[in-house]
């Protein structure tokens, strides 16, 4: 039995941070594991421009302790008004390592997103000729169509041409949640990958809903059927390079959660590892996790592997870990999945 796994330092390649108060809270829980992550743009305003990047990049590092490394990878917030020249700039000089697309009212602060697509494609033939990847939302918006189903049809109806349309861009699903995206995913070419994230991996609609509503599983894409769920964790522990950790961990203070918005996201930069190593345990495939949070992400975007490690330990009873998060504006609920793990990573 293994009792101790010690891995290249992760990433995580879909992480929200928000800003102001909350940044030197959410930076720092996710500096203490994870050494880069890719930064979603879905501030009040949203991040379009190199400039907006560039200065919320300096309050992160601002915000970063010192006694912590940590690389935020900046990404522009894609609007049917999006320059491709600004896209250019900012990727060939580093600014930005992706653009990301949000269909307008996917998802938190997606309302300046993209309703029309076609608006998009000279950003899109940029991106592709440059090696830009793009990061997508996969819904559609459509309220005729069912939440459970808004993957499925945006595969069928919107990035099936995308892709089609712009055959050498390089194109993340961002927080898959169907056995759909998986086989789509693994049916085309090697420029096409997906991010999967911890509560996806660990909790399905029932977790959800039986019982009465869990406003702390409650996120966006909405967690879907067990059938669904097993196809993610068999994804995620088959070592495909196709998928790697994107946690969207999702700061949402308490008094939003717990409302009658109920606002979507779940907060799970504390103790991703240790949920991860719990699951990848149980389908004995440890010698895994590595690739799937630290490896196969990189690649795909072409970065450097970390040259650091961590520790993880396995301890003989269940770990417990804080239920909240203090700040400034309130407390912060930290996703804990319907069961227990003996796993923890060593600071």
């Amino acid at each position: 039995m293994v009792k101790e796994l010690v891995i290249v330092r992760p990433d995580d390649w879909h992480l929200h941070l928000r800003d102001e108060d909350l940044l030197p809270i959410t930076v720092n829980e996710s500096a203490k594991s994870f050494a880069r992550a890719i930064i979603m743009p879905n501030l009040v305003p949203p991040i379009t421009k190199l400039v907006d990047a560039k200065s919320y990049k300096h309050r992160i590092m601002k915000a970063l302790k010192p006694n912590l490394s940590f690389i935020p990878l900046m990404t522009l917030y894609m609007t049917e008004e999006t320059d491709p020249r600004e896209v250019e700039k900012g990727f060939m000089n580093g600014l930005i390592s992706a653009v990301k697309l949000y269909p307008a009212g996917a998802t938190t602060n997606s309302q300046s997103g993209v309703k029309n697509f076609e608006k998009i494609q000279p950003v899109l033939e940029i991106m592709a000729e440059i090696g830009c990847p793009l990061c997508i939302h996969g819904e559609v918006t459509d309220s005729n169509i069912d939440i459970f189903d808004r993957e499925k049809v945006f595969i069928n109806t919107v990035l099936e041409k995308i892709r089609t349309d712009n055959p050498t861009l390089k194109v993340i699903m961002e927080h898959i949640t169907t056995k759909d995206a998986v086989d789509y995913v693994i049916a085309g070419k090697n420029n096409l990958a997906a991010t999967i994230t911890t509560h996806h991996l660990a909790i399905n609609r029932n977790d959800l809903l039986a019982g009465g509503i869990k406003p702390h599983f409650y996120c966006l894409p909405v967690v879907k059927r067990e059938d669904h769920r097993l196809a993610l964790v068999e994804a995620a522990v088959s070592g495909s390079p196709k998928f790697f950790l994107g946690t969207d961990s999702a700061p949402h203070l308490d008094h939003d959660k717990e409302s009658s918005c109920g606002c979507a996201g779940c907060f799970t930069a504390t103790n991703t590892l240790e949920i991860l190593a719990h699951i990848f345990e149980e389908r004995s495939a440890l010698n895994k996790l590595e690739l799937f949070t630290s490896i196969n992400g990189a690649e795909f975007y072409e970065k450097n592997i970390n040259t650091d490690k961590i520790k993880l330990i396995k301890k003989d009873k269940p770990v417990s870990f804080p239920k909240k998060l203090s700040t400034p504006l309130g407390k912060i609920t930290i996703f804990k999945p319907n069961f227990e793990t003996k796993w923890q990573v060593l600071a």
